[in-house]
């Protein structure tokens, strides 16, 4: 098994020509490529490759929540990493580590996808049903998606790769952009067939329907795809929708508390997660963000809630939510935002509850129904019909104990639309999506702009001067240096 798994990450990594300066990009024998993927054993083999993108990409890890709440007015950078901190204050250049790094792996994962893509209809033993070789395309259809989302909605216009790149000549890896409407296009496409080849379950075990692309998870992507792409598409966000609704795996929202305290994973609201299990199989990320009395440790810990999230909490009256996503401690270093002084209390994000020295059994939720049911009030907001979307919104913030919308809330689309932006932000917060909320609902730009935060150190407050031309990141320098044809 790790010898294919060797041979299944190095032939990816040939393929992309996309990594460090210092790899050989020498092609790998005949021999090795040709037999690499004969039997069935082999191609799930590279399915599970493709998998574990999720736990090995920094980005699915931890630094979508840097990208999406540090980024935007959910959190502070924290921490002591200069470039995190220019994430925060939204001064991210080109030759900013993290970009490469993102690139280079997401389109790693991509390869490995489009590997599994093309060689499952060519495999020929017998063992290998007709109806696996469909569930092992659509889950790499879903796979390839999922990371398309992550690079369109961080750079916009990206290069659409959707064959193994088999040659190092320019002409083959020196690829040019697409448009942001054809890498949706894409998505959309994909998910499509995707949903269409996938079960709603692989039987009754959730640490397999949780952990595997199911048709339900590419209608949930799909609809998420439908309304970020540039004009969104509501009646397609709601068909799909429509589709996670009525799937025979029975999504349900659970209590607040239950899908975050580390005891209820694989539950009957998350559609998919990454299924990190402690030890070697670890999650780094929780150690990154607990109070030292959880992780055991006393240097100063990044992702800081803001004055501004925990107010909007308070505003709302929202104890449930805020209690299971943040933390306040005593702590012994200085922050600029909270106190200034040795000793103060300070937030921290909670949404993970055990560090275990780097090696957390704590898991991200990659797609889960609370997100949706949002997702579907805002769909049936923007089509008019007002009343059904409310229904929506009150599933969501029933389950939290509050009311219902007051009528102010309620009264217009545009009211409406505000409420359910500010719904998905206590709902959703640490779970890397408020910057595409922002961006979608087109107050990115407003929203950082009129944002007041006060750095105690000087009493002024900080100016993020953030302009359309950052809402995607630039391109990695070293992409760009490589590949000319960007």
């Amino acid at each position: 098994m790790k010898a294919n798994k060797t041979i299944i990450l190095l032939l990816s990594i040939f393929m992309l020509v996309s990594c460090e300066d210092s790899l050989d990009l020498t092609p790998i024998s005949e021999e090795t490529s040709a037999n690499a993927y004969n039997t069935t054993s082999q191609i799930e083999a590279a399915l599970t490759g493709a998998y574990e993108s999720f736990q090995s990409s920094e980005y699915y890890v931890w630094d979508n929540i840097l990208f999406q709440d540090v980024r935007s007015d959910n959190a502070y950078a924290g921490g002591d990493n200069p470039e995190i901190f220019t994430i925060d204050f939204l001064n991210i250049t080109p030759t900013h580590s993290r970009l490469f790094k993102h690139w280079s792996n997401i389109y790693n994962a991509i390869s490995k996808a489009n590997l599994v893509i093309e060689r499952t209809p060519e495999v020929e033993d017998p063992t290998l049903t007709e109806e696996r070789r469909n569930q092992i395309i659509g889950e790499a259809l879903f796979l390839r998606s999922f990371h398309y989302f992550t690079l369109v909605k961080m750079w916009g216009s990206v290069p659409l790769i959707t064959e193994s790149i088999q040659s190092t000549d320019p002409e083959s890896v020196q690829i040019p952009r697409s448009t942001a409407i054809e890498i949706y296009n894409q998505i959309t496409s994909d998910l499509e067939l995707a949903a269409s080849l996938l079960p709603d379950t692989y039987g009754n075990d959730a640490s397999i329907n949780k952990a595997r692309a199911t048709s339900g998870a590419a209608h949930a992507l799909a609809a998420k795809a439908f309304a970020q792409q540039p004009t969104p598409d509501y009646n397609k966000v709601l068909e799909h929708i429509a589709k996670v609704e009525s799937s025979t795996a029975n999504y349900q929202l659970i209590p607040f508390g239950e899908l975050f305290d580390g005891n209820h994973y694989n539950n009957a609201e998350s559609i998919i997660e990454v299924q990190y299990l402690g030890g070697n199989e670890g999650n780094f990320g929780p150690q990154l963000l607990l109070p030292p009395s959880i992780s055991g440790d006393s240097w100063r810990k990044f992702v800081t809630p803001s004055q501004n999230l925990l107010s909007a909490f308070d505003a709302e009256g929202d104890v449930v939510r805020k209690t299971a996503s943040i933390i306040f401690e005593e702590v012994q270093w200085v922050d600029e935002y909270w106190g200034n002084t040795a000793g103060s209390s300070i937030p921290f994000s909670y949404k993970w509850k055990n560090a275990d020295g780097w090696a957390s059994s704590n898991r991200q939720y990659l797609l889960r129904l609370g997100d949706i049911v949002l997702l579907k009030a805002e769909a049936l907001n923007e089509i008019g019909q007002l009343d059904a979307a409310v229904i929506e919104v009150d599933k969501i913030r029933n389950r939290a104990g509050l009311l219902g919308l007051e009528s102010d809330r309620k009264s217009s689309k545009d009211a409406l639309r505000q409420a359910i932006l500010d719904e998905r932000r206590l709902e959703l917060f640490q779970e890397g999506q408020r910057w595409d909320d922002l961006v979608r609902f087109n107050q990115v730009v407003s929203t950082m702009n009129n944002l007041v935060e006060i750095d105690l150190r000087t009493g002024n407050p900080v100016n993020y001067n953030m302009t359309e031309e950052k809402i995607f990141l630039p391109l990695p320098q070293q992409e760009l240096d490589r590949n000319p044809a960007l």
